[in-house]
């Protein structure tokens, strides 16, 4: 026998007492009345938020490729310089620690050439043999002996702080803080085993941001794989102290510029060919300004200041200028040494644009990571794998030509492109022939490998010109969301 309604259990929990009185009823009623309104309050907000979310804007995505020290994360900054700017000014100070270590490397740098000099030895960072075996004497030169003078040996001696705050502040700051001179060899982009096979790649190590630079410092020293805080009485900086950093770096501004501008000093470096001028973190033309302990970074020192980049590092922005106001970018900065790159692959998936950087000062020069690589013919085969790279098939990229200053400079030095690029030929050695030559070169590999062909957006640029880089960056950026808009369906 079924069982009746006025059985069903349910139907009795919730049925008032048989013996409620009319005070009771009330209670109840009204308790009844508040649970329905908090219950209908919910429903609406669940609501309001589904329609929200299905009304708001996706985040652009955006990648930042190319070797190591091509000025990726330079343009990173530019970005959030251009339109992040209310962030860009809350955290421009946490970036004092980084000059400071940037200016104290140089001047340390200069002294390791120098003492090396002395002692009849090839700088010890890039062994004449390229080997990673222990360093011998050199055979003689045909070059007579520097004259050293007690003036260079009391400069070491004076300087010699220096090397215990480069310490405490690489210590502070982490992995990030320090420089990769070799490496394993491996390929120009490892991440091609990853498209064939469908794998994620091994990433080396990966920081996610969304609080702009102070945050990822910050991370910089709590990640993994960054060197632990020491207990054994070396030298330590915490950020308490970095005033005391400021003194020592202060005390010693006077010799830091003597060393620099010393005419013995700058004939080491040219027989060492040593432009440390030419690379990134260079500060010593600024040493009256950033030894003092009132010092505090410009805009520009930021955009200059050299931190390796780790793995993958994500950041978010909000855009308070521009075409985007409001809009959120995601960029994507990447780590661009060769053992790095096996790391980029899954974050092509879903990318609204990449931003190639590839620099085109160091036609003559060597890969820090493997001396025996070109870095021109590293970005070569570097940009080939990206425009081949079937998952990008659809992406748009956009292709910097970097360090453009640099070239010029070097060319003015008499410096010539064929002597390192045979195919440059007779060509006229200036800047305007050698970007087109290098530009029609980039262009016909995308046009050879790209598995669909795609346009061909190319800038010359000098990533740490922030106001010829905002320019640039306008135009990027007006092209990005157009693409994004299309890709989203709302064009």
């Amino acid at each position: 026998m079924s069982p009746q309604p006025d059985d069903d259990p349910l139907t009795l929990a919730i049925q008032p007492p048989p013996d409620e009185t009319p005070e009771q009823r009330q209670i109840r009623e009204a308790a009844e009345a508040e649970a329905k309104r908090v219950s209908d309050e919910i429903d609406e907000q669940i609501k309001k938020e589904k329609e929200l979310s299905s009304k708001k804007r996706k985040p652009v995505k955006l990648l930042l490729l190319g070797q190591s020290e091509s000025g990726k994360t330079a343009t990173l900054k530019n970005f959030q310089l251009t339109y992040a700017r209310r962030e860009w000014s809350e955290e421009l100070s946490s970036w004092r620690a980084v000059i400071f270590l940037n200016l104290v490397r140089n001047a340390n740098e200069i002294l390791e050439h120098m003492v090396a000099e002395m002692a009849d030895l090839p700088y010890p960072r890039y062994p004449e043999n390229d080997s990673t075996e222990d360093l011998v004497l050199r055979p003689a030169k045909t070059l007579p002996p520097l004259k050293f003078k007690e003036k260079h040996k009391q400069l070491r001696i004076r300087l010699s702080p220096l090397q215990e705050v480069q310490r405490g502040l690489e210590e502070q700051l982490g992995a990030a803080s320090t420089e990769i001179y070799a490496s394993t060899p491996t390929s120009a982009a490892p991440f091609h085993d990853a498209d064939s096979s469908g794998r994620r790649a091994p990433t080396e190590f990966s920081i996610n941001s969304s609080n702009g630079w102070k945050s990822a410092l910050d991370k910089f020293r709590k990640a993994p794989g960054s060197r632990p805080e020491t207990s054994n009485g070396t030298a330590k900086f915490s950020k308490d102290s970095e005033e005391e950093i400021a003194e020592i770096i202060a005390n010693c501004r006077e010799d830091i510029k003597s060393l620099w501008e010393d005419s013995i000093v700058k004939e080491v470096l040219s027989r060492r060919k040593a432009r440390i001028e030419d690379a990134p973190g260079f500060f010593l033309n600024d040493t009256d300004r950033i030894a003092a302990q009132t010092y505090m970074p410009t805009d520009d020192d930021v955009i200059r200041a050299r931190l390796r980049t780790l793995g993958v590092q994500e950041y978010r922005f909000i855009f308070d200028h521009g075409r985007a106001v409001g809009q959120e970018w995601r960029l994507y900065d990447v780590g661009g040494t060769r053992s790095s790159r096996a790391a980029w692959y899954p974050y092509f998936d879903d990318v609204d644009a990449i931003i190639f950087l590839a620099p085109i000062s160091p036609f003559d020069e060597k890969l820090s990571e493997d001396r025996r690589v070109n870095r021109l013919e590293d970005s070569y085969l570097l940009w080939k794998s990206v425009c081949s790279c079937k998952l990008l098939a659809r992406t748009q990229i956009i292709l910097f030509l970097n360090k453009c200053d640099l070239l010029q400079a070097k060319l003015q030095r008499g410096i010539r492109i064929r002597d390192s690029v045979p195919s440059f030929g007779d060509r006229k050695n200036d800047l305007s022939t050698a970007t087109k030559y290098f530009q029609q070169h980039f262009k016909e590999i995308a046009r050879q490998y790209s598995p669909v062909q795609r346009p061909f957006y190319v800038h010359l640029t000098s990533v740490i010109d922030t106001k010829s880089t905002a320019v640039t960056l306008g135009a990027v950026e007006e092209s990005i969301l157009r693409e994004h808009l299309r890709r989203a369906d709302l064009m």
